[in-house]
């Protein structure tokens, strides 16, 4: 039974997309010199962010710009990946992975890349990397006509998704309660 599902191309893992998103919390200058450090870490182009509300203790109004993030896929996702966990020593505690089988780390500095120099222009900007895992098949529930929902079975796993990491990224989980 078991050799069947692993034989199975539809039950095959993949990343679907990696995400890396830098809050800056303000608009402005600092808003640019953080787009700066996306376009030289992954080389594509950012979508800003705009808050949701407004709050008036963080000179933050709705509407305002006050982030970036960008999506990754395909070859450039894996390659973005595998810089980011080598800054991280190839190291990330288990709670980074959430129930529905998702990889979610933080990088405290852009300048810990590979090849990397610090720019006193550019500052220090952290980012968060979120890693979105699929099988094939997932676009049911994103199609426009006949959209039907993906069964609980053929959803990833968190047990799946760090055992894919183990073995395509050598990616060592550290057991933290």
């Amino acid at each position: 039974m078991k050799e069947e599902k692993m034989n199975n191309p539809m039950r095959k893992i993949q990343i679907d997309k990696v995400v890396v998103n830098i809050g800056v919390g303000e608009a402005g200058e600092k808003l640019r010199r953080a787009e700066k450090v996306i376009d030289i870490l992954t080389g594509a182009k950012p979508v800003h962010l705009k808050a949701r509300k407004t709050i008036r203790d963080f000179n933050i109004r709705k509407g305002l710009p006050i982030g970036i993030k960008v999506t990754l896929r395909g070859k450039k996702a894996e390659e973005f990946l595998k810089k980011a966990l080598w800054v991280r020593d190839y190291k990330v505690p288990n709670y980074s992975f959430d129930a529905q089988g998702n990889l979610n780390f933080g990088i405290s500095d852009y300048t810990e890349f590979e090849g990397v120099k610090y720019d006193p222009d550019i500052g220090i900007f952290g980012m968060d990397i979120s890693v979105v895992f699929k099988r094939p098949g997932y676009r049911v529930s994103r199609r426009r006509i006949k959209r039907a929902k993906v069964p609980m079975r053929h959803r990833v796993q968190r047990e799946e998704a760090m055992q894919y990491m183990r073995e395509n990224f050598n990616l060592n989980i550290l057991e933290v309660e």
